[in-house]
């Protein structure tokens, strides 16, 4: 099993304190964060890309690049690339680029996006958002892989003998599909033979798991191999201590913190306490036995092979955010890396090799998702 560590660079007042940081060291937290999650050994470090309030994570690629040359192992993640508020083209010349200051240690993990204020932004409805995103696929998964690109697109203008330069240095990059709660992007990543990544942090395991299901449904539908079909699974929260009542003691004045939140913009919470919080949702909080287990109970209904922790101390204290990822490399992940298989494909760079031929294969007006059947 592989292991990243996530931000949504989230710029709100702490949960705990209240205290809002500011802009400038918001950032230097998340660098912070990245260099930490390298020197205990995490696989990945991701950076979501949102465009509203309260997030400062509307450049992704700029964030990676800088954490790109601070690091030399870890892979990079996008968490998710915004594909349908984006220019493809213009994503795939900054993703490109990002590859090469990398050394071939970026993956993707694309998706619709989420939120009304962001959407509004880039003129995208909620009628067209899921074509724009496949599309975009679509016309950026071409530029990858092609010299040159012929295509009529629906959102954007045409391309005719299109060379977007630099030429990438992975051929091809890995692209993960987001998923939430909607069938759409779990039918594109079948569609194409693309893992999916889970968000599995609002609901409990059913939705989720109904999901992964499908996805599989659907990629033996396409007629790939049952054994290639790879997930991975985000958390809702972590704090692994050396007892439980240690673990639930320090999460508690974190969780009282987002639920008073919840209730201040009128949410109904879906788990009104810590201790349904702890059970029902796929927060990792307790001993490191707990938490092992945990992962086991979802990887029976997910079979994923891949598991995303919060890059951000979140209300907790920098010294017990790090203590409590430091005992989950100690005493966790050497467990489930033993139990849990890795992905089946090379986690280093697939570095690139001859250019390939020009191609002008024109592709449909617009490249929508497949019916779910």
């Amino acid at each position: 099993m592989k292991f990243l560590a996530i931000t949504l660079i989230i710029h709100a007042p702490d949960p705990v304190t209240g205290v809002q940081k500011p802009t400038t060291e918001r950032f230097r937290e998340v660098i912070d964060n990245a260099l930490l999650a390298e020197e205990l050994g995490f696989d990945g470090f991701g950076v979501g890309e949102r465009h509203e309030r309260p997030f400062l994570s509307s450049s992704p690629p700029v964030v990676l690049s800088h954490v790109a040359a601070l690091t030399s192992r870890i892979r990079l993640f996008t968490a998710v690339t915004t594909l349908s508020l984006l220019d493809p083209v213009r994503a795939y010349e900054d993703y490109a680029t990002l590859d090469h200051l990398s050394g071939g240690r970026l993956d993707l993990i694309i998706g619709k996006g989420n939120g009304t204020a962001q959407r509004e932004l880039f003129h995208v409805t909620p009628e067209d958002q899921w074509d724009r995103n496949a599309e975009s696929y679509e016309l950026f998964r071409r530029l990858w892989r092609q010299g040159k690109v012929t295509a009529s697109p629906r959102f954007r203008p045409e391309l005719t003998e299109a060379e977007v330069w630099p030429r990438p240095l992975q051929r091809p990059v890995r692209v993960w599909h987001g998923s939430a709660t909607s069938r759409e992007s779990v039918d594109l990543a079948a569609r194409y033979g693309d893992p999916l990544f889970s968000a599995n942090v609002t609901h409990p395991i059913e939705p989720y798991a109904e999901l992964i299901r499908h996805y599989r449904e659907r990629w033996e539908h396409h007629g790939h191999d049952p054994a290639l079909a790879v997930v991975g699974a985000g958390t809702a929260g972590h704090h692994t201590a050396r007892t439980s009542q240690e673990a639930v003691a320090a999460y508690r004045p974190v969780f009282e913190g987002h639920l008073a939140f919840q209730k201040q913009l009128g949410v109904e919470p879906v788990f009104p306490t810590l201790e349904d919080f702890v059970e029902r949702s796929s927060a990792l909080i307790g001993s490191p036995q707990q938490v092992i287990e945990k992962v086991h109970r979802y990887h029976e209904q997910f079979g994923h092979t891949v598991l995303h922790l919060h890059a951000d101390a979140g209300g907790l204290t920098d010294a017990q955010h790090r203590d409590s990822l430091e005992l989950f490399q100690s005493d966790v992940a050497p467990v489930l890396r033993r139990d849990i298989p890795d992905p089946p494909f090379a986690w280093a760079p697939v570095l690139a090799g001859p250019a390939p031929a020009a191609a002008t294969v024109r592709v449909p007006a617009s490249a929508s998702v497949p019916s779910t059947g």
